[in-house]
């Protein structure tokens, strides 16, 4: 059905939680914090050591705020182009956020002196959520279960990274019954090197891996000193997802994933970016999950909200890929986060 371009008059306002115009983003409004939850991981060009890269270690806290709510955004088409539906313009509600992550403490290796203090200031990123309220584009998804499925691409990431970056994530939405499956992830370099799950292959034969080595042996347990944590490893670096999720009692999952390696998205940076360590994908997944608490006589109290994700940002730079493949080695600077909302 056409839509009454006039009864959708766009508006700014201040968000508020469950704004049903926000669709799969009604959940996001308002503040969400981690003391210590955060931790990530990135390969870094060293030319103080015997690699030419180090690996460096985080463990972070975060502060993510979502504020302001733009609706029905139009962008101006003709009737026919996207489908049969007679409808012409397409509408957008956007939700902006600013994200801060500050160190609580970090580890490298090779040492290079400049790992950083407790406090320091690691990653500033204002951005931007997008719904897409109608005339979404369909594209192709690739399910281990279900083969390639269709996929109706719901929501988009808008994001300006401080080091000189530029990031356009399309991607899926669904609300899921209790918690899905957080995967494994591994942490390990692309191009050169097998996967720590082929067979036959042992990443201990491998010399220049000795940084992911030494994480694998040593993971990074941060200021954590709970007993079973697994630390942070590259060998999976989802494990602290799951770990943190033992025990909690989760009704219900809204789950958004956005990537940048699907058609029409992708990153831009600024050139020096692009010549020494080129940001050249990233894929994050978003788990706003429901719980279920329970008070004192055993009656439900009110909602608790929590959000956990996984993000890895693929960087280019300067080995060569030795698979057959064009390019450099391609490095994950991976991302992990359990945050609660707390306003």
């Amino acid at each position: 059905m056409r839509r009454n371009k006039e009864s959708l008059g766009r508006k700014f306002y201040m968000s508020k939680p469950d704004d049903e115009e926000l669709g799969p983003l009604s959940l996001l409004p308002g503040k969400w914090v981690s003391k210590g939850g955060g931790w990530n991981m990135i390969a870094l060009p060293f030319d103080g050591g015997p690699f030419d890269y180090r690996l460096l270690m985080n463990q972070y806290d975060e502060t993510l705020e979502f504020t302001m709510v733009d609706d029905n955004v139009p962008n101006r088409g003709l009737p026919g182009v996207i489908d049969n539906s007679g409808e012409d313009d397409q509408f957008v509600v956007t939700l902006d956020y600013q994200q801060s992550i500050s160190q609580q403490i970090a580890d490298d290796f090779p040492k290079s002196g400049l790992a950083g203090t407790p406090g320091l200031a690691i990653h500033h990123e204002p951005g931007l959520w997008l719904h897409m309220k109608n005339l979404r584009t369909i594209d192709k998804d690739f399910s281990a279960t279900k083969g390639v499925v269709d996929a109706e691409l719901t929501v988009a990431r808008l994001a300006s990274i401080p080091h000189g970056n530029s990031v356009l994530a399309l991607g899926t939405s669904s609300v899921e019954k209790g918690m899905p499956e957080i995967p494994p992830l591994s942490g390990l370099p692309i191009g050169r090197f097998e996967d720590l799950s082929t067979p036959g292959y042992d990443f201990e034969d491998d010399l220049y891996l000795e940084p992911y080595k030494h994480f694998i042996h040593n993971p990074f347990m941060g200021n954590v000193g709970v007993p079973g944590f697994p630390g942070f490893n590259p060998r999976d670096m989802n494990e602290i997802l799951r770990f943190a999720n033992k025990g909690v009692d989760i009704h219900r999952t809204t789950v958004l994933t956005v990537d940048t390696t699907r058609q029409n998205a992708g990153i831009h940076n600024i050139p020096f970016v692009v010549r020494q360590a080129d940001a050249t994908s990233m894929k994050s997944t978003f788990w706003i999950q429901e719980l279920k608490e329970k008070g004192k006589h055993g009656h439900c109290r009110h909602r608790k909200l929590r959000m956990q994700y996984s993000q890895v940002v693929i960087l280019d730079f300067f080995r060569p890929r030795e698979d057959g493949q064009p390019g450099r080695a391609r490095w994950p600077h991976i991302s992990i986060n359990t945050l609660e909302k707390v306003d």
